[in-house]
């Protein structure tokens, strides 16, 4: 019987470099190479570079001093300003959620609210995966259901992809806990189109998310 599919080239180096990234053996401030990333995954660097193009994208990695590329690393106060544009941002886009989502877009909010608390606090990586698939799924659908798609593409641009996940790895079993309620209770909110609740809500969230964040740095400084 054959087993599931290979995937491309590109994608096993993007996930193989960023979970590195996101576990911490390639901390911020690495210096990165094609060459040497190509021999350390058995790949040629064709993938390699197709890789290190999205995960710049996304924020995991950035350009250094001449042609150097290192991991992206984050001081706090920059931390600091990241969220806090992210919280106005979200805040705006739950109110709005709480007026305009409709019955489908709430409950699909419900589902994944659920499926996050299910999963809580993972048990393994695939677990992990799972609950950091949900999150995502979750602030889609609802940058979604705000019905602005100027919203939506300043918060792709504002909400820094690789901090947010990064974040997540951050996160202690409480704090995955109490982020698993929160959206259980955005989900409250926006089904009651109360928007100044579910402002609130978010707010909490995206604090407490920022906090989670500045852990890892406090722990080094």
């Amino acid at each position: 019987m054959d087993g599931p599919p290979r995937q491309p080239a590109a994608t096993q180096a993007y996930e193989a470099i960023r979970n590195r990234i996101m576990s911490g053996e390639f901390p911020g401030g690495m210096r990165l190479t094609e060459q040497g990333l190509a021999e350390d995954l058995g790949l040629s660097r064709t993938p390699v570079r197709g890789a290190m193009t999205r995960l710049l994208h996304e924020g995991f990695i950035e350009k250094g001093d001449g042609y150097s590329t290192r991991v992206a690393a984050f001081p706090e106060e920059e931390l600091d300003q990241l969220f806090e544009v992210r919280r106005r941002l979200e805040c705006y886009a739950a109110e709005r959620a709480a007026r305009l989502a409709t019955p489908e877009e709430i409950d699909e909010l419900d589902r994944l609210a659920a499926e996050m608390i299910a999963l809580t606090p993972p048990s393994d990586p695939e677990d992990y995966a799972a609950l950091s698939a949900a999150n995502a799924s979750f602030h889609r659908v609802l940058a979604e259901a705000a019905r602005s798609p100027r919203l939506r593409a300043v918060l792709a641009v504002a909400v820094d992809v690789g901090v947010v996940a990064r974040t997540y790895r951050a996160y202690q079993p409480a704090d995955l806990i109490r982020s698993a309620r929160h959206h259980q209770e955005l989900v409250e909110a926006i089904r009651a189109r109360s928007p100044e609740w579910a402002s609130s809500v978010m707010s909490s969230h995206v604090l407490a998310a920022a906090v989670s964040a500045a852990k890892p740095n406090r722990r080094k400084g």
